[in-house]
């Protein structure tokens, strides 16, 4: 192997090992970008502001697993778990509010923010999550 060949063995080598810390490097640049300039309470909707226009006009995400949707969920609701959301942004529209939600708001929290930062400023989450939708929404189908 002459010389030349090292080196650029070497070269692809430091290459490849850098490129994650430039990826992790431009993630964290993104989170803080949108950190630093959201609203207090941006990205947030509490259940007592879920009155019948709000309902008729969101997509309503439940970010929990497939187990906990069947067993019961917001009527109208669609199904796409807090780790899959980046992968299906596809279907989560970006032209109208999108309220994603989970048990008590934590897992659904994550989604939201991840989806965020993505640039769906659309996209809020829903405090509290679906227990307190039962026991505090405005409205109820």
């Amino acid at each position: 192997m002459s010389v030349k060949d090292v080196l650029f063995a070497a070269t692809v080598a430091l290459s490849l090992h850098a490129t994650p810390l430039v990826a992790q490097d431009a993630a964290i640049e993104a989170m803080q970008e949108y950190m630093m300039f959201s609203d207090y309470e941006a990205g947030i909707i509490v259940p007592q502001q879920l009155d019948q226009t709000v309902f008729e006009t969101a997509l309503f995400v439940d970010t929990r697993d497939a187990e906990q949707f069947a067993a019961g969920t917001i009527p109208g609701a669609v199904n796409i778990e807090w780790r899959e959301v980046l992968d299906r942004i596809d279907e989560i529209p970006s032209d109208r509010m999108t309220i994603l939600f989970c048990n008590t708001g934590s897992l659904s929290a994550q989604a939201a923010f991840a989806l965020r930062v993505a640039g769906r400023t659309n996209v809020v989450v829903m405090q509290s999550g679906f227990t307190g939708w039962q026991q505090d929404a405005a409205y109820k189908p």
